[in-house]
């Protein structure tokens, strides 16, 4: 369990965890508002298999309080970076701030790696909502485009 001590906007702790034979059913049903489908699929069950079927990616489990709220993925590019993706917060969930809560809960679990010279995401262009948080959350933009989505780095202090 990835645990920072982030909370929601009611209090309730939001924490990182594998998905496993307990939660992965949860996580798989996780599905976002109607509008938010040019962005994201519309089950987090997409996400399982892409991190399933590659190597680069790590699917974890958004629990707020002891209730599933979603997924969010990770992998480490070569350059020593490493990448969030395939954030979904289920649309029962939203509005309450556990999606800035996981960001953030793993940005620093990310950024704390002995390894990591930046944290990194993407986001479309379009995606006003996605701009905003990443953005308050202190990401980026680099300049750089990831399949016509802005890239968007937190860059990690020197130890």
């Amino acid at each position: 369990m990835i645990d920072h001590g982030h909370i929601d906007g009611t209090g309730r702790p939001v924490t990182l965890r594998a998905v496993d034979a307990d939660n992965w059913r949860a996580v798989a049903d996780s599905a976002p508002r109607d509008d938010q489908r040019d962005w994201v699929p519309a089950l987090a069950a997409r996400y399982l298999v892409l991190s399933s079927r590659e190597d680069d990616w790590n699917s974890l489990a958004v629990v707020a309080g002891d209730e599933v709220a979603g997924h969010v993925m990770w992998a480490r590019d070569e350059d020593g970076a490493y990448w969030i993706g395939g954030m979904l917060i289920d649309a029962a969930h939203q509005g309450a701030g556990i999606g800035r809560a996981a960001v953030r809960t793993l940005a620093t679990w990310l950024s704390a790696r002995e390894d990591c010279t930046a944290v990194r995401l993407s986001y479309a262009p379009e995606n006003e909502a996605a701009a905003h948080l990443y953005t308050a959350l202190g990401f980026r933009p680099t300049g750089a485009d990831e399949d016509g989505e802005v890239v968007a780095e937190l860059t990690v202090a020197e130890p």
